[in-house]
């Protein structure tokens, strides 16, 4: 759930509140007079929502993306049976140190 604020405290504590944009993955959002509120997001998250919204601009790709999602939610995230996984989890484990 987003954090609200009003400008006055966002200026009086701007430091806290970019903390917790960034620390906690929050969102604030700055109440105005003027009825236009204003959200404050961590960068790398705009960055990903705004790649989303490129991939779905075109219906083609869009319809690519969700028949690949329905495809992998139906055979539960396996492999297809003509495919093997590139690496065992124990050579992922191996391979990082564990």
């Amino acid at each position: 759930m987003p954090v609200e604020t009003t400008y006055t405290a966002l200026r009086e504590k701007l430091a806290g509140f970019l903390n917790q944009v960034t620390d906690d993955n929050e969102v604030v959002i700055v109440r105005r007079r003027g009825g236009r509120d204003v959200a404050i997001i961590p960068a790398d998250e705009l960055s990903s929502l705004m790649e989303t919204a490129h991939l779905l601009s075109s219906p083609k790709n869009a319809e690519r993306l969700l028949q690949s999602l329905a495809e992998s939610i139906k055979n539960d995230g396996e492999n297809p049976p003509d495919q093997s996984p590139a690496a065992s989890l124990a050579e992922l484990r191996s391979s990082v140190g564990l």
